[in-house]
């Protein structure tokens, strides 16, 4: 017997969860729109992500800093799949990341490591993607408990944060005793 005022289940609607339940997606933009597009989800109130960094260009007479894209070509943004169209219909969007014309979700701890990273005003830069290496994970610090991939570049260790459904890395700089080994 079911009661007037019952709201609907996701099974009564015939949605699976993944649906309903806001996960972290990579939005592929349009090559130099990444700012314009994360400028029109915070106008239609969706909670999106877009990592800068900090280049200094040398132009004919002065060095300017600018903010760019860590990673070219794409915004964060979290949703709930029956909510993609906010996003899908910016102009500049191209489409949600994934496999089969199904967007496929990034893991939470890969976006909430780059926004602590980030945050915490630790020098962030772009770095090739990598996939071999000695896993690391952070133990102390405004990044612990992220996991990456290590680089020793002279005196200085260098955590690098993969992001594998974009095939794109950042690089942090850490002090070597603030990581310990993954097995």
């Amino acid at each position: 017997m079911q009661t007037e005022n019952a709201s609907p289940s996701p099974k009564n609607l015939g949605l699976p969860v993944d649906y309903l339940e806001p996960r972290w997606y990579a939005a592929y933009t349009s090559a130099n729109h990444e700012k314009r597009v994360a400028e029109q989800l915070g106008v239609r109130e969706v909670e999106h992500f877009l990592p800068q960094y900090a280049s200094v260009r040398r132009w004919k007479d002065r060095r300017v800093t600018l903010q760019m894209p860590l990673f070219p070509g794409y915004v964060f943004v979290r949703l709930a799949l029956r909510d993609r169209l906010q996003v899908l219909q910016i102009p500049g969007v191209v489409q949600l990341v994934g496999f089969g014309g199904r967007p496929y979700p990034l893991l939470d701890n890969e976006i909430e490591g780059l926004r602590a990273g980030i945050r915490n005003a630790l020098r962030v830069k772009p770095h090739p993607f990598l996939t071999i290496g000695s896993r690391v994970r952070v133990v102390c610090g405004p990044l612990a408990g992220v996991e990456g991939v290590l680089v020793r570049t002279k005196n200085l260790c260098r955590v690098v944060l993969s992001l594998e459904l974009i095939a794109r890395a950042a690089a942090v700089d850490v002090d070597a005793a603030d990581i310990e080994q993954v097995s």
